[in-house]
């Protein structure tokens, strides 16, 4: 497969991956620790959305899907299939239980992505361009334009009843 094509499809996957389960996980509704509620408010007066920004701060704070997504992906590549994700998603679980963060976001992300780079390789995607893929997925995140990213995360936390009851 073409390597630029095979990166923006594995982008795709990485970000709907991390994105879906973070959501699903919760983590528009609530700072999971006390770095996310300061982020997530300040996300807010710069114009964006507060449970789009309480998503972006969990994801700081904690390792949640995004970790999970990125770090599923090198063990994959390091290590191997499905030997890499798994050592990853035990890794990423105690990191969570490090952080005193609650959820499974992390290990569920990096299960996940174990999966779907392994039924992937079937069409020629690697694990290597799932690592440029999630990178290029957390950046449209974290790394662009924060009240624009947390508006998109909260009309899908609504979308998806997770959106925040805090103000």
């Amino acid at each position: 497969m073409n390597e630029l094509l095979g990166i923006a499809i594995a982008a795709g996957i990485s970000w709907l991956n991390f994105v879906l389960i973070d959501t699903w996980m919760g983590l528009p509704e609530s700072p999971g620790v006390k770095g996310a509620d300061f982020i997530g408010r300040s996300v807010q007066k710069r114009g964006g959305d507060l449970a789009g920004g309480f998503f972006q701060g969990n994801i700081v704070c904690s390792p949640d899907a995004s970790a999970g997504t990125l770090l599923g992906a090198i063990g994959c590549y390091l290590i191997g299939i499905p030997e890499g994700g798994f050592i990853a998603a035990l890794l990423v679980y105690i990191g969570n239980r490090l952080c005193a963060d609650p959820g499974y976001a992390g290990t569920t992300g990096a299960l996940s992505i174990t999966v779907i780079i392994f039924l992937a390789s079937f069409i020629g995607l690697t694990p290597q361009m799932f690592i440029v893929g999630m990178i290029i997925a957390i950046t449209t995140i974290q790394g662009i334009y924060h009240p624009a990213s947390s508006k998109l995360l909260g009309k899908l936390a609504q979308k998806m009843n997770r959106y925040t009851k805090l103000s």
